[in-house]
């Protein structure tokens, strides 16, 4: 089975097996995602998403594009039965081919939409296969910028087949300014030298390792495919920016004084077209530790050939420095690496490297977990 993570280029199965194969969240008919849906008679519900799904591609260009598909059937392999995908398509879930034909026959129950584009928008040649899914009697959900309630086939074809559609990054509620007053219990927030280079699974890693050491800990999503995965959360780049620091604020509330929610990050502060999210959601989420995610392999920003990936360290330093706007004694408490372009003994040098020259616990979450960079936190 080779893995399809937007934290792996399908070179690493065997670790990633070991890691979540029986799912850790465990099995389940539905997922119960409240205040997020569009359901055909335009109302706004809390949603429920029947499940096993089939994971829609698309045409992926690379596998970073389905990373949202990518990451559910990682973290929810339980659940997950196939994939559809397009001629063109370079991604791969490691999960069996269907048709949507073959899907129906299968008794899948919803359709996850689960890549995207830059803009997040419907890819073309979608919206037919899309609307062969309702008439066969399965649902939609999608993460995408673009509600797939907008487009008239889908949401007609919902109505008249009785069928849902959960547009799940667009948040129903309404989310008050940010205030930065403390809030007790203790946050750790995932942050990154680029977008698309690990931070959900990281916290998801962090997440799994602490309960596993009996401690009090929550995964906080704040992307849509960290939703699909918790079943809760709030896609906080869909939030008006003036509240996005509010929302992070409510998705992660005062508790008890020795539990953790580890914060989904997004973005980078060094990345020019998504900056302006990462700093808000650093402010709301006013995190005691910061986890810095890396993949030393890139040779520019995501999307961005003319931006180079910023020096490990100054990143390091400028996180730091925002979140202690809202957290004075906030502090970096090691390094996620993503080394799985690197084989063996490049990624053993570059990880022993790396921690030397920062002073801090540096691991590839698949490669050898997190349990260094617990072991610092809590040291």
């Amino acid at each position: 089975m080779a893995q399809g993570c937007a934290w792996r280029r399908m070179n690493s199965a065997d670790a990633a097996i070991s890691l979540c194969a029986e799912g850790f969240r465990g099995p389940v008919q539905f997922l119960k995602i409240a205040g997020f849906a569009n359901p055909p008679c335009g109302k706004v519900r809390a949603v429920t998403l029947r499940t096993p799904y089939p994971l829609f591609i698309g045409d992926a260009p690379d596998q970073l594009a389905a990373k949202t598909a990518a990451g559910i059937a990682f973290w929810r392999p339980e659940i997950c039965l196939g994939q559809l995908r397009l001629p063109g398509c370079r991604a791969d879930l490691g999960l069996p081919d269907m048709t949507i034909e073959e899907a129906a026959a299968a008794d899948v129950k919803t359709v996850i939409v689960g890549t995207t584009n830059r803009g997040g928008v419907l890819g073309e040649g979608w919206e037919g296969l899309l609307v062969r899914a309702l008439e066969l009697g399965m649902d939609l959900a999608s993460g995408l910028h673009h509600r797939l309630t907008d487009i008239p086939a889908l949401r007609d074809a919902a109505a008249r087949h009785g069928r849902q559609i959960a547009d799940v990054r667009h948040p129903t509620r309404e989310f008050a300014v940010g205030n930065g007053v403390k809030r007790a219990g203790k946050r750790l927030l995932t942050v990154g030298t680029d977008c698309s280079i690990g931070k959900m699974f990281t916290a998801l890693a962090l997440e799994k390792e602490m309960c596993g050491r009996g401690l009090k800990a929550d995964f906080r999503a704040t992307g849509q495919t960290g939703i699909f995965i918790a079943g809760d959360g709030v896609s906080i780049d869909a939030v008006v920016s003036d509240f996005v620091s509010g929302a992070v604020e409510w998705l992660s509330p005062a508790h008890d004084p020795d539990h953790w929610d580890l914060i989904e990050g997004q973005g980078s502060l060094f990345h020019a077209s998504y900056a302006g999210v990462s700093l808000a959601l650093i402010h709301g989420a006013q995190p005691d530790a910061l986890v810095m995610c890396h993949e030393p392999t890139r040779l520019h920003m995501r999307g961005l050939p003319h931006y180079p990936l910023p020096d490990l360290p100054l990143c390091i330093e400028r996180n730091i420095e925002a979140a202690q706007l809202t957290n004075p004694a906030v502090r970096c408490v090691g390094v996620s690496v993503n080394t799985g372009a690197l084989d063996t003994a490049a990624a053993r040098d570059y990880l022993r490297q790396t921690e030397d020259r920062l002073g801090l616990p540096c691991v590839d979450p698949v490669r050898i977990g997190v349990g260094p960079i617990i072991d610092h936190l809590l040291g």
